[in-house]
């Protein structure tokens, strides 16, 4: 190699460990990396099971592990949802500060998703997981503010199922999010990532 190329390959590392150092830390999660700093989300109004209104105000004063879904999902949901409720007890008896720690289940199927049906599904699970719906443009609105896909898909009886993003959301006690949450680990180092934030 020649003394130029040399040269460039120096320039060229020492301006990545420049760059590299120069930049802010990010909290660290087991399950990942946070974001340098909360995002909050934009206002929506939706329906908690109860009929009662649920906003983004809802969700402040507590950490809150949010998940899109919906009541007649066949794998992914029931088995996420049974996890985050595992997670939501085992996370209280490994630190009594996370015993605040809520859920809550945002549908993406308002056809068929009434706050009725919502509270029926989610008492299989935990009763103090938060089940939240509305009508198709409200909820249209929530996902655009989490970025969340989801889409219609016809089956060949004429029913039809829901294609979605799969991703569980740790929100602060602001409400704001932090990061992508983990379910895939032992409930005790949930809860060690919990108090990182919390």
């Amino acid at each position: 190699m020649s003394l130029a190329a040399i040269g460039l390959v120096a320039a060229l590392a020492g301006v990545y460990v420049a760059r590299t150092v120069s930049q802010p830390a990010v909290a660290s999660l087991e399950s990942g990396t946070s974001y340098p700093a909360p995002r909050p989300v934009p206002p929506f109004n939706l329906l908690d099971t109860h009929g009662a209104a649920a906003s983004p105000a809802t969700l402040r004063g507590h950490p809150t592990l949010v998940f899109f879904g919906f009541t007649h999902c066949p794998d992914v949901c029931p088995t996420t949802l049974a996890m985050l409720a595992s997670v939501q007890k085992q996370v209280a008896l490994a630190d009594k500060n996370l015993a605040g720690l809520r859920v809550a289940l945002i549908t993406v199927d308002p056809e068929r998703d009434t706050p009725a049906a919502l509270k029926d599904y989610l008492s299989s699970f935990n009763p103090r997981v938060m089940g939240v719906g509305g009508d198709a443009e409200a909820l249209a609105a929530v996902a655009k503010a989490y970025r969340v896909y989801y889409k219609k898909v016809p089956l060949k009886d004429g029913d039809y199922t829901m294609d979605h993003t799969a991703i569980v959301y740790l929100m602060d006690k602001t409400g704001a999010f932090v990061a992508p949450f983990s379910l895939k680990r032992r409930p005790e180092d949930a809860a060690a990532d919990l108090r990182r934030h919390f």
